[in-house]
């Protein structure tokens, strides 16, 4: 493989230490100062990171495939984009676009359209988190059609406000003791071909549901990822994703891509919707938008963006200044180190390497993904019934040794992979061989 390893403005041997505070210390601080509802997967505090990198308050190396939940596609501290950030911060830091705006809002909203999918008239509107860009995508949708019902998916995650819990098709952690949710939300199984639901069975539960619960003139969107994030990577079949597009297309219902997780060359392409013959109305960004800057966005068809009246979309921090300038920063990194290709090339590594441990590994359920999308199903040997616990042995083998991994899943058996597209491949290789032992301990 050939390195695009980032080297930092500022070496990190430099930089001075923070104050000193044992992990131990800390996670007492943190324990008796903030809720357990923040729930926090790892007992030790970052005290700085690079690239691919990152140390804790007590020195400790690691290896991050979390990547702050997929929101560092260009990596720790990228120069570019703290060079655009400070840049941005010796002119002014907000004035909320709304009262004062700015060029740079344009410019990325402007880019934005240029590169999402389709040739048809866009417009673009940006806000601080995926969840808020949900959100506004269901607002533009319901004013642009004049009807209230969603439809989304089993397994599907669309955040953690009120709208977002309804929409997200898992109850624990994300609905346990918050309801009453938001109506006219009805859910569908997405397609799981490891589990026994094909793509014909799919679109087959919705037709149900315009048979028993919602009449589809009363529906104003289906919004799905085409990779589901939390809910196990399964990606959408292309012919779900013609025939959801052709049901919408008979009915009037608008499609939405909720590209939160999927976007920005995650997927081995700049956008997971390129890998379909279909196009959606709208879609949803955030996360790598900004690469650690909160920021979110929402494109759609010209139209259908205009349709909310003035003042109906925005948000005091929507667009703000110093994200933009490093979103506008991240677009740059994306085209001139080519992380759409490489992404794709070290997501065939993974894969090919956690394919090579299945024969071996009789828990090894399934491996599948795109691009750098990749995730490995752990199932009981010789059936489809998950095995969480395998799971978590083999996150902790990892820990262990220095490589950060998340679980996701609607049962807790599968671990996603988010490393940042530009890991230098040193560490790359460094990191699949701690995944490999983690996995072969696991298994012994």
């Amino acid at each position: 493989m050939t390195s695009t390893a980032v080297k930092s403005i500022v070496p990190i041997s430099t930089v001075a230490p923070a104050k000193v505070f044992s992990n131990a210390e800390l996670l007492a601080r943190k324990n008796a100062a903030t809720p357990r509802g923040v729930g926090v997967m790892c007992d030790f505090y970052a005290d700085r990171a690079l690239n691919a990198e990152l140390w804790d308050v007590e020195g400790r190396r690691y290896i991050d495939f979390a990547a702050g939940i997929a929101v560092l596609n260009t990596g720790h501290r990228h120069p570019k984009l703290m060079e655009a950030i400070r840049a941005q911060m010796e002119r002014f830091t907000h004035t909320a676009y709304q009262i004062v705006p700015y060029a740079s809002y344009v410019e990325l909203a402007e880019r934005i359209n240029a590169v999402t999918p389709g040739k048809h008239a866009k417009k673009t509107a940006l806000f601080s988190t995926g969840a808020e860009a949900v959100e506004n995508a269901i607002k533009i949708a319901r004013a642009a059609t004049g009807r209230s019902a969603i439809i989304s998916f089993s397994g599907g995650f669309h955040g953690r406000t009120m709208m977002g819990m309804a929409l997200t098709g898992k109850v624990a952690p994300y609905k346990l003791g918050f309801g009453p949710f938001p109506g006219e939300v009805y859910h569908a199984p997405f397609p799981m071909a490891l589990h026994g639901v094909g793509s014909e069975a799919a679109l087959a539960a919705i037709n149900g549901l315009f048979k028993s619960d919602v009449d589809p003139k009363r529906v104003a969107a289906v919004i799905l990822e085409p990779v589901q994030g939390e809910g196990g990577f399964y990606a959408a079949p292309p012919e779900f994703m013609r025939g959801l597009r052709a049901l919408c297309d008979e009915h009037g219902i608008l499609l939405i891509a909720d590209e939160v997780q999927t976007g920005f060359a995650r997927t081995g392409k700049l956008f997971a919707m390129e890998h379909y013959d279909v196009l959606p109305d709208l879609m949803t960004m955030a996360k790598s938008l900004a690469g650690g800057m909160p920021l979110a966005a929402v494109c759609g068809r010209a139209e259908l963006m205009d349709a909310p009246a003035p003042g109906g979309l925005g948000g005091t921090y929507a667009g703000n200044p110093l994200a933009v300038a490093s979103a506008l920063a991240v677009m740059d990194v994306i085209a001139e180190e080519n992380l759409v290709v490489r992404g794709a090339r070290l997501g065939e590594v993974l894969k090919d390497r956690l394919t090579g441990l299945g024969a071996s590994v009789p828990a090894i359920g399934e491996v599948r993904g795109l691009g750098a999308m990749v995730a490995v199903e752990f199932v009981q040997p010789g059936t489809d019934k998950p095995d969480a616990e395998f799971t978590k042995r083999v996150q902790a083998n990892a820990l262990k040794d220095g490589l950060l991994l998340l679980t996701c899943g609607s049962y807790g058996n599968v671990i996603r992979f988010l490393f940042p597209l530009t890991i230098p491949d040193t560490v790359m290789d460094e990191a699949l061989a701690i995944l490999e032992k983690a996995v072969r301990e696991a298994n012994a």
